[in-house]
């Protein structure tokens, strides 16, 4: 029924399918950033926590019988830790995003999302209508020129903290611009928490930022905090709101108890060993910087390709001298890339190796 669109990709170079990779290769394409993702003693902390209580499956969807006393905790731990005033668990990220754009844009207030913004969250615009505006990504004047333009209603900016594409930083002003034009802040922090600032709480930290009512921070449990999931931080109003009018939040089960758990038993090891896995990412930082001469504060490692060809050529090179990293093509970007990710779980003395091949 669709073999000439899947004939379509393959010659575009665009076709995708899942792959277990051979476990004998070394990671650089996975955003497991600290390397917790085979840490089983944390899963056996986090199991050994799921067995305190009678149930370990959450049952129903949170306002109905699937919020558990687990979720409760990581919520509060994770609120505190970055200081905000509540926290809400979500199943993903994906639907974190879809939850904030679909229920915080309402009839007559205007969303200013950043072009590079997510796919999810671009989605989501889907459901607004014209009630959308897309601005130059990173770029704070253009944004600025388009906050003067619309003047009533709510204004709702979104970027992210670190963009997963280009491992850009979100510009400092657009905080700014955020306090000035009263608007509310959606902050993506899924490729930030677990990275910036010395104890890894992300762009808030990073720029010495102390979290403000207009302020929203939501981010990814998969990727630096080695588990599945999502979380929103905000205020106590924003948060009883997305409790009344978030669909995904209202109408999906409630995220998984054990997976909750892992992520709970990871940021608190991650809050105690802070400095050591900072100190860490720095030196994966200076590696890179050292070989190829590229100063960057993330840990995403972004190389420009020609085309789609080049891009999963290379990938097979290095798969070949037993490195693995991410051949990220067209459409999801806009020109290709080798997305190469300097993670703590894979030794420096590997990623020199494989940076040195590279270049």
């Amino acid at each position: 029924m669709y073999e000439n669109e899947l004939n379509a990709l393959k010659k575009a170079g665009r076709f995708r399918q899942r792959k277990i990779w051979d476990h004998n290769l070394i990671d650089f394409a996975s955003n497991d950033y600290l390397g917790l993702a085979n840490n089983k003693k944390q899963l056996k902390k986090a199991l050994k926590l799921v067995n305190e209580y009678d149930t370990h499956a959450p049952k129903a969807s949170m306002l109905v019988n699937g919020y558990h006393e687990i979720h409760e905790r990581f919520e509060t731990t994770l609120a505190k830790l970055n200081g905000f005033e509540e926290g809400m668990i979500v199943g993903s990220g994906f639907l974190a995003n879809m939850a904030l754009i679909e229920a915080l844009v309402r009839k007559k207030d205007r969303l200013f999302i950043d072009e590079d913004y997510h796919a999810s969250g671009m989605m989501a615009t889907g459901l607004l209508g014209d009630r959308v505006v897309t601005f130059k990504h990173n770029d704070p004047h253009d944004l600025e020129e388009k906050l003067k333009i619309h003047t009533t209603g709510r204004k709702i900016i979104a970027v992210e903290g670190i963009y997963s594409m280009s491992g850009n930083l979100c510009d400092r002003a657009i905080f700014e611009l955020a306090d000035s034009h009263d608007a509310l802040l959606i902050v993506d922090e899924a490729h930030s928490s677990g990275v910036l600032g010395q104890n890894l709480l992300g762009i808030f930290e990073y720029y010495d930022i102390e979290p403000k009512d207009n302020h929203i921070k939501m981010g990814t449990l998969g990727k630096a905090y080695g588990s599945y999931g999502a979380y929103i931080l905000a205020n106590s109003e924003i948060i009883s709101f997305l409790e009344n009018r978030g669909k995904p939040i209202i109408y999906s089960t409630a995220p998984s108890v054990i997976d909750t758990a892992l992520a709970l038993v990871n940021i608190e090891h991650v809050a105690q060993k802070s400095e050591k896995y900072y100190a860490k990412i720095q030196a994966r930082q200076a590696i890179v910087k050292k070989i190829i001469g590229i100063n960057f504060q993330s840990l995403i490692l972004a190389l420009p390709v020609l085309d789609n060809a080049m891009a999963l050529g290379l990938q097979k090179e290095l798969i070949q001298s037993g490195y693995l990293v991410g051949a990220i093509r067209k459409p999801t970007v806009k020109e290709p890339i080798l997305r190469i990710i300097p993670r703590i779980g894979s030794s420096k003395k590997s990623l020199e190796s494989m940076i040195l091949q590279v270049y």
